[in-house]
């Protein structure tokens, strides 16, 4: 009969010691919510990585040192061809301020005979 008395007792401060009551000092606080930023961010999306080591993994690849070499190349053919065209000008300039020199020359080489034969 103890024993069952004593099993009785146990069970019934079990049972109101489990119980979904709770205590004032909990139930008069006032629950806050935090809210986080918990956004999933798969490994391949485009903000998994940062935008330096995108830029430093984009520059490493062979696609972009290939495109930098083309551009180079490109770039150098450029300069060559303006080059060229600035030394073709140059020479056109020059024979042009020659042929004007000579006309000059003989502009002046006319009047001075024209003269001379007017006042012979």
């Amino acid at each position: 009969m103890k024993n069952l008395l004593a099993a009785i007792f146990i069970f019934i401060i079990l049972f109101t010691a489990c119980s979904k009551k709770e205590s004032p000092g909990f139930g008069a606080e006032q629950e806050v919510k935090i809210s986080y930023d918990t956004t999933a961010v798969d490994s391949f999306s485009t903000g998994a990585v940062s935008v330096d080591i995108a830029r430093k993994i984009r520059m490493s690849s062979p696609q972009y040192i290939d495109s930098v070499k083309q551009a180079k190349k490109l770039q150098d053919e450029e300069n060559k061809i303006k080059a060229e065209l600035e030394k073709e000008n140059k020479a056109k300039q020059e024979e042009e301020k020659k042929k004007a020199e000579a006309e000059k020359k003989l502009k002046t080489a006319e009047k001075t005979a024209a003269q001379e034969t007017k006042s012979e």
